[in-house]
């Protein structure tokens, strides 16, 4: 099937450790390899025992994945006809495996879909969760394509020991109606969270995707990528396949049809944040295996924690996050105690100037600043020292507060009712849609499988 030839997408096993000095097992107890898992982000430690920043670079190699370079940029520019969103332009969304044969598809006027999703972990979202929605958003309107998200209630359950099942579905809710915000079209949009979806009427095809990529998935597999020991609960394990299921069309008959050959073969992109590609390695792996194509993918950098670019933000960890749902003020005073480039002292500042590489504010800026130009005379004032650090804080704290306050603006707007037609199974408007006589099957199929489920739980009862 068709991925981009020459790369694995599987990592190589590292070598067994040998026998080491113990002047080399001290220095290996401070030092500590960069970690990049669904579940943890570390950039590691040195031998000093210090954090270190992740490096993305060493992802790219590690993960198998390809560099999003300028010949690729060029190529999506005259492909869509669109300057390349900010993000792209930057860097910040970096990586891909096959985004390629995406642009294939799409000048031949092939079909295909857009699939991200979030687990929900608190009841707002932060603004490093609302990056990957972002772009997506400019993606689905650039290519005007549907999209599914997947809200992985289920999955936040298993893995979180604290969170009830209650607690986790009032997230969702809430998250749901944080990410429509963002600006999704209703008509090309199909929100759902695992606990409705899958024991709903709709399902069927989707389930069915979950045993096939279950029944190839082994227990030695699921360790190997999450790093899962006996102490992961069974639910934990079976997770991964539940994930992949979302990235095969076949999975939702409602949207693309009911004819399973023809439905096989559109493709999916899935834009994420490069901590979940574990999930779509292995997905990859079997998908042609099930008479699929490999989902494509395009990995984003994480927004750096307010304390340093050591770790991402975290909705657990309020002191190192924004919150979509925090005051201009929260703003201004959690941007004040972000970690700062600049040096010592004003005077050392205007001397050496500032480093906006650790600088946090200034990362920030190159997430939610738009204007290029006004972006590069902000980092060449803080390198030169024209700039001080206050300035600096001032600057992203105008950007942020902005960018929450229109937010919340349009949050408002988000009602239980826009949320429900969000969350409904639907067909979705879209070029090369299914036909009106196959919707039709389609409709009359799902009414026949909710009278057998509605049949079958009578006589349960």
């Amino acid at each position: 099937m068709a991925t981009v030839s020459g790369v694995k997408d599987e990592p190589g096993q590292p070598p067994a450790l040998t026998s080491l000095s113990l002047a080399e097992a001290a220095q290996e107890a401070k030092s500590k390899e960069q970690s990049i898992t669904p579940f943890n982000v570390s950039g590691g430690f040195d031998e000093q025992g210090k954090p270190k920043a992740i490096d993305y670079d060493k992802l790219v190699d590690t993960f198998g994945s390809q560099r999003i370079d300028d010949r690729l940029l060029d190529r999506f520019e005259k492909v869509t006809g669109r300057k390349p969103h900010r993000m792209l332009r930057r860097g910040l969304v970096f990586s891909h495996r096959d985004l390629n044969l995406i642009l294939d598809k799409y000048e031949n006027g092939v079909p295909f879909y857009l699939y991200t999703g979030r687990g929900p972990s608190s009841d707002s979202m932060h603004v490093g969760h609302t990056i990957p929605f972002e772009f997506t958003k400019y993606l689905q309107d650039v290519f005007d394509v549907p999209l599914v998200i997947m809200l992985t209630d289920d999955e936040k359950f298993f893995h979180t020991p604290k969170l009830s099942l209650k607690d986790v579905y009032k997230f969702t809710l809430q998250n749901a109606m944080d990410i429509i915000a963002v600006g999704f079209d209703a008509k090309k949009t199909f929100i759902f969270a695992d606990t409705d979806f899958v024991d709903g009427g709709f399902a069927s095809a989707f389930n069915n995707n979950v045993r096939e990529m279950g029944k190839r998935t082994t227990i030695n597999q699921i360790r190997g990528t999450f790093g899962f020991n006996d102490s992961n609960n069974i639910a934990e394990f079976n997770f991964p396949a539940m994930q992949s299921a979302t990235a095969f069309a076949t999975s939702f008959p409602f949207i693309f049809g009911s004819d399973a050959k023809k439905v096989a073969k559109i493709p999916c992109l899935i834009p994420c944040a490069i901590d979940q590609d574990p999930y779509f390695r292995q997905c990859r792996d079997y998908a042609p295996k099930m008479g699929y194509l490999k989902p494509a993918i395009i990995h984003s950098v994480f927004l750096p924690s307010l304390r340093g670019s050591e770790s991402k933000m975290s909705a657990s960890d309020a002191d190192s996050s924004i919150f979509l749902s925090d005051t201009d003020n929260q703003i201004k005073k959690k941007i004040g105690k972000a970690f700062s480039g600049g040096q010592d002292t004003a005077e050392l500042h205007r001397e050496i100037g500032g480093r906006t590489a650790v600088d946090v504010p200034f990362q920030y800026l190159t997430f939610f600043m738009e204007d290029d130009e006004e972006l590069e005379r902000t980092r060449v004032a803080y390198e030169k020292g024209e700039m001080q650090s206050g300035q600096m804080k001032m600057a992203c704290t105008k950007e942020l507060q902005a960018y929450v306050s229109g937010f919340r603006e349009r949050r408002k707007a988000v009602t239980e009712e826009v949320r429900k037609e969000f969350m409904r199974p639907r067909q979705l408007v879209f070029k090369g849609m299914p036909g009106e006589k196959e919707q039709q099957l389609a409709r009359e199929k799902r009414i026949k499988t909710l009278e057998e489920e509605l049949e079958r739980l009578q006589k349960k009862n």
